[in-house]
């Protein structure tokens, strides 16, 4: 079987609900050279999706038993044929263009990820939307996230993949690395993944636990000093960003206030973790 250009990999830690949305999406994707590398994270013998029709013999289950996602895209980025390396999560929605998108141009490439609020949005929706995910500004910082993110795989060898122990952060660091090496990271503004508002007090406490645990619980102990001090300190800034953001007022408020709760849930995560708990991992 010839290889495909591209390999599209998907960690999955009990989100299968989210798996077959994601399928059709990549079953509308204009490019069609490309498989797909769905890597489950959790189950020893992972369930079999419905695989649309677009899809047939391009798509792969796999299992990495060690925990972490990052873990998981080394296990696929090992197993996958194609050149270019592109990851993205269970719960996005890949625009038709976005691996056509992705194609061009060398090094590091990484699309816009938009957050996208439910038609009643409640409070949880809109702090998401109104915080979104700012690739384009994180590139300026020399990283993206893995939500939508493309490597070619000979780059990704070369690096050594990323660091398995990490379970948040990990994109950034492989980044950083990347870019600290010589290798370009550039910004595909028409490779658009789209990602659900999250809609609960409980989704959001989750990820702010976890990317806490991987500010203050990974890393160089210089690195996790840092960020433990910085946590100790009011998120003023990012509320700023979100006053000064195009949105009606009332969401800007509405986030601002939010933005404070969970500052107070990562107090309680960083206490948590410095008594030696185990990091978040969902």
């Amino acid at each position: 079987m010839a290889e495909p250009a591209i390999s599209v990999i998907v960690p999955i830690y009990r989100d299968w609900d989210h798996v077959p949305l994601l399928l059709d999406h990549l079953a509308a994707q204009k490019a069609t050279d490309f498989e797909v590398l769905l890597v489950d994270n959790d189950l020893p013998e992972p369930p079999v999706p419905v695989v649309p029709a677009a899809l047939a013999g391009r798509l792969r289950v796999l299992h990495c038993p060690t925990p972490g996602s990052y873990a998981a895209r080394n296990l696929g980025a090992g197993q996958a044929r194609g050149r270019l390396l592109v990851f993205t999560d269970a719960d996005c929605r890949p625009v038709p263009d976005w691996l056509c998108a992705l194609l061009p141009g060398e090094g590091l490439r990484a699309g816009p990820v938009t957050i996208v609020p439910g038609p009643a949005a409640n409070r949880w929706e809109i702090f998401d939307t109104v915080r979104g995910i700012p690739q384009h500004r994180f590139i300026t910082r020399n990283y993206a996230v893995t939500a939508n993110l493309a490597v070619p795989k000979e780059v990704f060898a070369l690096l050594g993949g990323f660091d398995p122990t990490r379970l948040s952060g990990g994109d950034a660091e492989f980044c950083r690395r990347a870019v600290g090496r010589g290798h370009s990271l550039s910004f595909a503004p028409k490779a658009e993944v789209l990602h659900p508002a999250r809609g609960s007090r409980a989704a959001l406490v989750t990820k702010a636990r976890r990317i806490k645990g991987g500010q203050i619980a990974s890393g160089p102990l210089r690195r996790r000093v840092m960020w433990t001090v910085r946590s100790l300190t009011p998120p003023v800034r990012e509320i700023a960003a979100y006053l000064r953001s195009a949105h009606p007022m009332r969401w800007r408020l509405t986030a601002s206030a939010v933005r404070m709760e969970l500052w107070a849930v990562e107090l309680g995560e960083m206490v948590r973790l410095l008594s030696g708990a185990t990091p978040e991992r969902r």
